[in-house]
């Protein structure tokens, strides 16, 4: 089978590079940036330089290949999965895009073919948890999701470090953030809501909404719903300023003569001086709590995450967290373990037993685990 990788960032590099041990794959990459290209070529890999927001150079690239990995950014997501099915491929997606996944629906059923998309972390795994989670109550009331990517060691001022697309970070601090309350869907501005959350090993974190309920807001029945994003305490309150003081607007600005967006910017000054450089340990941590009824009593399921850095593979602990997630969906359908045509959000997975256990293994072959407790009243 023919798989190729769009994005070879940390994430995408990760992934090819966990699929291409496979006998049975044959592995590509696509990218812009032939630095990053060199890194996995030299590895072996087979590597196309292209600009892939191009639509007719996507669909060139991709017409040989049996699956798409969509690593790419967000601007670019939806679009690059439209081309993907447009062309009759299989994909597995993790572009955190804000447009709705389900209109690309009608055209992979049309086309034959199935996308599973937000099929990263969180969302993604987060997803696969909470249906598998709901799957084992007789009713489902309440989901809370808590999911954060943080650098091992503090430094001021930010106390962050950023693994994905500058873009996507402060896309995560502006995009409004929805929930669900009392059967409701309702939206709150993206940093509100803050709560201080304890985890074993790492101490006081703080929560904030974000927008990464996604597809779980359309498919599963919990009356109350909500996603936050974890960091160390302080950095919300700094975002916090730089979006109100305007360092995140996508209307441009004159400077100089010049027509400047000030997200571009700062995603240039800023965010380019938040890049993991090489040495920098990461790690991610993640809780999702179903609660409701079961055999009229109530119930709550905690499954949690805390992986780290891998100081032997040197890949970061978000791309294998995030990566690892996708490879393994990818390998459900390529052994056909998925049979679900059209746009496929991971929860609807995470109720199929076998896919479940298949991508969970998965990912404790790879180190990743998943602590699982259960409270019942």
């Amino acid at each position: 089978m023919k798989i190729i990788v769009l994005g070879a960032g940390l994430v995408g590099r990760a992934m090819a590079l966990d699929l291409a041990p496979e006998k049975d794959f044959a592995v590509s990459a696509a990218d812009r940036d032939e630095n990053r290209l060199n890194d996995l070529a030299v590895r072996g890999l087979k590597t196309v330089q292209s600009d892939l927001s191009r639509a007719q150079d996507l669909k060139n690239i991709i017409r040989e290949q049996d699956l798409v990995l969509n690593a790419l950014p967000g601007w670019l997501g939806f679009q690059t999965l439209r081309a993907c099915l447009e062309a009759g491929k299989d994909v597995v997606d993790i572009a955190f895009f804000p447009e709705d996944p389900f209109e690309l629906d009608s055209l992979a059923r049309e086309k034959g073919v199935a996308a599973v998309v937000d099929a990263g972390v969180a969302p993604g795994l987060s997803n696969l948890l909470a249906a598998h989670g709901l799957s084992r109550l007789d009713r489902g009331q309440a989901l809370s999701i808590y999911v954060g990517g943080l650098p091992r060691v503090r430094k001021l001022p930010f106390e962050y470090k950023a693994v994905f697309s500058p873009l996507d970070v402060i896309e995560e601090y502006v995009r409004p953030a929805r929930l669900k309350e009392g059967g409701r869907v309702v939206v709150r501005p993206a940093l509100s809501d803050p709560e201080f959350v304890e985890f074993e090993d790492l101490g006081t974190l703080e929560a904030f909404n974000t927008d990464g309920l996604r597809t779980l807001l359309r498919t599963l029945d919990f009356p109350e719903m909500k996603e936050k994003t974890l960091r160390y305490p302080g950095h919300r309150e700094k975002m916090l300023m730089l979006r109100e003081a305007g360092f995140f607007d996508s209307r441009p600005v004159e400077i100089g003569g010049q027509q400047v967006r000030p997200v571009e910017f700062t995603a240039r000054i800023l965010f380019s001086r938040l890049q993991l450089e090489p040495g920098d340990e990461d790690l991610t941590v993640l809780r999702v709590v179903v609660e409701g009824d079961k055999n009229g009593r109530p119930h709550r399921l905690t499954f949690e995450l805390l992986d780290r850095f891998d100081r032997e593979s040197r890949i970061h602990s978000m791309a294998r967290t995030t990566g690892y997630t996708a490879t393994m969906l990818a390998r459900a359908l390529a052994l056909g373990l998925i049979k679900r045509k059209g746009i496929i959000a991971p929860e609807m997975l995470g109720f199929e037993p076998e896919v479940f256990s298949f991508v969970r293994e998965g990912l404790e072959k790879r180190g990743i685990l998943i602590k699982e407790t259960i409270q019942a009243d």
